[in-house]
C-alpha cells in the first residue's frame, strides 16, 4: 500500500512538472505572438498629408452659420479632431458614440470638428438624430480634397501649432487613440511607427 502510494506521488509530480514546462512554453510562444502581431492602428492612406506640415487652413460655416477655423494654431495648446463622415455611412454612425466617449476621456483634444460632403443632404437632421453640436459641423468639399480623404470613416489629428499630427482610416476607439499615439511618436500612423522600429 505504502508503495503504491509513493509511487502515485512520484507520479504526479511528474505529471505537475511535466505541465509547468508546457505552460512556461505556452506563455513564451504568447509573448513571441504578441511580438509578431502589431496593433492595427488607423491605417493612413493619404499620399498629399505629412506629419510636420501646416495643415490646410479653413474657415467654413458651420450648420448653425457660425465661422469654424480648420488647420489654425489652438489658442488652448491643444489638438484639433477633424472627424469625415457621411449622412449614409452605418459605420459613421457606429462611431459616433464612440468618438464622443473619447472625446471626453482624451484631455489632450480641445474640440472635434465633423466634416460633411457638401454632396450629399440631410446633415442638419444627421447631427440632430446624433445629438451632435451644429458649431462643430461643417459641410465642405474642399476640405475633404484638401486633406485627401478618399473613404470614410477618416480621421486627422492637428496639433496645437497648427501642424499634420497624425491621419488615417477609423473604424473603432483603438484607431481614434492611435492617432494620438501616432502623434506622440511623431509619425503618421501605428504602422509607420512599427516600419520605423522593424
Amino acid at each position: 500500500m505504502t508503495h503504491a502510494l509513493l509511487v502515485s506521488q512520484v507520479l504526479l509530480w511528474i505529471g505537475f512538472v511535466g505541465l509547468a514546462i508546457v505552460m512556461a512554453a505556452t506563455l513564451r510562444q504568447i509573448g513571441v505572438l504578441f511580438e509578431r502581431v502589431a496593433p492595427a492602428g488607423a491605417l493612413a492612406m493619404n499620399s498629399r498629408l505629412t506629419v510636420g506640415d501646416n495643415a490646410p487652413k479653413f474657415s467654413v460655416d458651420s450648420l448653425n452659420g457660425q465661422a469654424v477655423k480648420i488647420g489654425e494654431a489652438s489658442p488652448a495648446g491643444k489638438s484639433t479632431l477633424l472627424f469625415f463622415l457621411s449622412t449614409d455611412c452605418p459605420v459613421c454612425k457606429e462611431l459616433i458614440p464612440t468618438l464622443k466617449s473619447f472625446r471626453r476621456n482624451e484631455n489632450s483634444i480641445d474640440s472635434v470638428v465633423f466634416v460633411g460632403s457638401a454632396q450629399e443632404t440631410g446633415h442638419k437632421d444627421h447631427a440632430t438624430s446624433h445629438d451632435l453640436p451644429l458649431t462643430d459641423y461643417v459641410v465642405s468639399d474642399q476640405v475633404g480634397l484638401a486633406y485627401a480623404v478618399s473613404k470614410l470613416p477618416y480621421a486627422v489629428l492637428i496639433d496645437a501649432n497648427g501642424k499634420v499630427a497624425a491621419f488615417g482610416l477609423v473604424n473603432n476607439r483603438e484607431h481614434f487613440e492611435s492617432l494620438v499615439e501616432a502623434k506622440m511618436e511623431g509619425v503618421a500612423s501605428i504602422q509607420d511607427y512599427l516600419k520605423k522600429t522593424a
